[in-house]
């Protein structure tokens, strides 16, 4: 589903979902066995979770959240199971067996770590992780309990990269050279305490923007890119809001990127071979994407998937992996890539969280908002 104006994402998720009511769920999509979920947060990512899994005939195991009386309504909203009346009893609760992390991007360490280490498979909301430090650990926890780590970054789940990727690996498209990828929002200065803008929530841009732009040029890289130049602008509370970034790997495929938190731009991504190029629109969550052929510039249209359902995707991956899916299980590889760059471009504009505050007297700068 595609639509001709632009939309916000929250927009975008409602249309996504009314396009789809009234229609039978794909038979295809949940195919692993099943696992019993909870969900930590209420906000609207949340929502959508649950909203998927009715178009599913699913139903989420439990929820938990800081504020007991938005879970229990989340949960009256949308017929969860179960409110758990704090984080460790959710964690120590025989009866879930994946947990879906929702929160901002700063706390999300402090959930990774104790809900892997009490079992629990995790998918969690891009940005997984504030830096590739802290990635590496939830890795190392998730290993040592046997349990599944997955990044929520819709990219990485959705079936049309699934099926673009496959027709790369057969040579098709020869060899691939250049990613051009755009994304820019328009957030309003005002409150300038709100999630985009507030260092203490982790805003800017690379985190909640960039995370997708450099994740669909990272799927179809040879490999993670070694070398990067960059200039970015920083709002006033000091994380990044306008940036633009080339990245060049081993094999010499360039990545050149522009951000913006405070310029609206198009939600899009070429990506450049020997034989074709490739136009997908509002990438985060495409089902649709074009080829121009080089040979002669006839467009191909491909069709894949459903956007309404890319948070089923995301699930539906996750239980592949604890099923030993190697394809899933290896996602997480890509989601490191990208934090690790993530992290490299923010250190060099000086962006570092209160979090990082140690990293940041190193390298003799001051904290985001200070």
């Amino acid at each position: 589903m595609s639509t001709s104006t632009p939309l916000d994402a929250a927009q975008a998720a409602d249309a996504a979902f009314k396009a789809v009511q009234g229609k039978p769920f794909p038979g295809d999509i949940f195919v692993a066995p099943h696992l019993r979920w909870a969900v930590i947060g209420c906000g609207a990512i949340a929502n959508q979770m649950a909203q998927t899994m009715a178009l599913a005939g699913r139903k989420l195991a439990g929820v938990a959240n800081r504020t007991k009386g938005k879970a229990v309504e989340f949960a009256e909203r949308y017929g969860v199971e179960r409110v758990f009346d704090s984080f460790e009893e959710l964690y120590a609760s025989p009866d879930i067996d994946a947990v879906y992390i929702t929160t901002p991007h700063n706390t999300h360490i402090a959930f990774l770590r104790e809900a892997l280490a009490a079992g629990k498979h995790v998918l969690c909301e891009k940005a997984i992780t504030l830096n590739s430090a802290e990635l590496a650990e939830a890795r190392a926890i998730a290993a040592e309990h046997g349990v599944v780590l997955m990044d929520a970054t819709t990219i990485l789940h959705m079936p049309l990269y699934t099926k673009l990727l496959k027709r790369v690996s057969t040579g098709e498209f020869g060899a691939m050279n250049l990613a051009q990828v755009n994304f820019g929002s328009y957030k309003e200065y005002g409150d300038l305490t709100n999630r985009f803008y507030n260092p203490r929530l982790a805003g800017g841009a690379m985190l909640d923007i960039g995370v997708y732009a450099l994740s669909v040029a990272r799927l179809f890289m040879a490999s993670h890119p070694d070398e990067v130049v960059s200039l970015a602008n920083r709002a006033a509370t000091g994380v990044d809001e306008t940036s633009g970034f080339v990245t060049r790997n081993a094999e010499g495929q360039l990545g050149v990127f522009s951000l913006s938190l405070h310029s609206k731009q198009p939600k899009r991504a070429m990506i450049s071979f020997d034989n074709c190029y490739l136009e997908i629109n509002d990438y985060p969550r495409a089902d649709r994407a074009e080829i121009v052929w080089t040979s002669d510039g006839h467009r191909e249209i491909v069709e894949e998937g459903e956007e309404a359902y890319a948070l089923a995707y995301e699930m539906a991956d996750l239980e592949a992996a604890v099923a030993g899916d190697e394809s899933k299980l290896k996602l997480i590889d890509y989601a490191a890539d990208v934090m690790d760059t993530m992290t490299r471009l923010r250190y060099d504009w000086g962006v570092y969280y209160p979090e990082e505050a140690e990293l940041a007297q190193a390298a003799g700068v001051a904290v985001a908002g200070e």
